[in-house]
């Protein structure tokens, strides 16, 4: 989702020094190792970071700590949302013995990058929250896999419900980079197929502090609903000026589609009460998802974050695939990948498609008003359930090569 940076050479080797670990032992007695590959210092590390690294551990606990008679290890790199970054960290594993298996990424660039390193070397990347369609469409490959979102997934569902009551005409307020032109591509699409209006938009730079210019012009759209596209600080600096301004107390109904339970926290639900999104998980609504949680929350003092509980899903998916498979071999891994199906706390009776997306259902979802919350992180209404089916873009409109192989 951010832009590109460049850093000079020895800053990437210095990075990818940091990330190689000691000389490979001979193979049957070499660790299975998955790597982390996430923001741990950026304006991410909140939604992923340390606990997307938490996370796969406890998928690794769960698993049992060996498979194929090997121990597992977890090891990690920060990626800092830069693409040459954590090309780098990556390429150094898969060369290296580094990992087997890389998980989380997120970040749209740092994740193509890293997806087109995993398909010339044959290894397996299993991706979090990760914005552009690309993804599982053009940039599709035999073993690389999306576990969590993209900009489809949360934006094209969303529309339709709020036409139906009436918040028919949008103003979009969209971050300034590919992963907002997609999200407001893919809603503006269903708003217009749902007979709903866009009245206007305008973008935004990325780590924008000042948003009143931008949400002048959405409240004199008279738009009954201000669409906002944006990820990490970038959503806590809007909502707190859209706030301010008493925009919501105007009659203007706020829709976040990336909305990230630690983003409510830190705001605090009196300032985004009403706010609607979508998303694949929340730490309260089953038993199983409560039970996951509540260990995750004793060790890293905060609930999880959707792409964290995805990296553990995932995780564990994989070792499954391997135990399966008989090899860490990324091809034979793949296809275990692919036919085995996915059965834990984060997704009941999934499967993975061709195209490498999980198939999962999505939840549309409000914050509650202050005197609804009965315990801590108790921020959601899980107001309907959107079938896999509608939040998946359909295989029929896939530019993924190995959609029409499979056919």
């Amino acid at each position: 989702m951010a832009k590109k940076r460049t850093i000079t050479a020895a800053a990437i080797a210095l990075l990818v020094g940091s990330a190689m670990l000691a000389p490979v032992q001979a193979e049957d007695a070499q660790p299975v190792r998955i790597g982390v590959l996430t923001d741990m210092s950026g304006m991410y590390r909140d939604i992923m970071g340390p606990g997307s690294v938490l996370a796969a551990r406890m998928a690794v606990e769960d698993f049992g700590g060996k498979v194929l008679d090997r121990p597992i290890e977890v090891i990690s790199g920060d990626h800092q949302a830069k693409a040459d970054v954590g090309a780098a960290i990556a390429r150094n594993w898969f060369d290296n013995g580094g990992a087997d298996v890389v998980v989380d990424v997120a970040q749209s660039a740092v994740a193509l990058a890293v997806q087109e390193l995993a398909r010339t070397r044959n290894k397996i990347v299993i991706h979090g929250v990760t914005g552009s369609p690309a993804i599982t469409q053009q940039a599709c490959a035999a073993t690389a896999f999306s576990w969590s979102l993209n900009a489809y997934a949360i934006s094209a569902p969303l529309p339709k419900p709020l036409i139906e009551r009436g918040l028919d005409t949008f103003f979009f307020l969209s971050a300034d980079y590919s992963f907002g032109k997609a999200m407001e591509d893919a809603a503006a699409g269903a708003i217009k197929a749902a007979g709903g209006k866009v009245l206007g938009s305008v973008r935004f730079p990325q780590n924008n502090p000042d948003f009143s210019s931008f949400l002048l012009q959405a409240v004199a759209s008279k738009a009954k609903v201000i669409w906002l596209i944006s990820a990490a600080e970038d959503t806590t600096n809007a909502l707190k000026q859209a706030k301010e301004f008493g925009i919501a107390e105007g009659g203007q109904h706020i829709v976040v589609p990336l909305t990230y339970i630690t983003n409510v926290h830190a705001l605090g639900i009196a300032n985004v009460q009403g706010l609607t999104f979508a998303t694949p998980f929340y730490w309260d609504r089953t038993d199983e998802t409560r039970a996951w949680s509540e260990r995750f929350f004793r060790q890293h003092h905060a609930m999880p974050t959707m792409d964290q509980a995805a990296v553990y899903s995932g995780t564990m998916h994989y070792l499954q695939a391997v135990a399966a498979a008989r090899t860490l071999d990324g091809l034979k891994v793949a296809d275990e990948i692919r036919k085995l199906p996915v059965n834990d706390m984060y997704v009941e009776n999934g499967f993975v498609r061709a195209d490498g997306w999980l198939m999962h259902p999505f939840y549309m979802a409000s914050i509650k008003a202050p005197g609804e919350v009965r315990k801590p992180w108790d921020y959601y209404t899980i107001e309907k359930v959107i079938p896999a089916s509608e939040a998946a873009q359909p295989l029929s409109e896939s530019q993924c090569p190995l959609v029409a192989q499979s056919q």
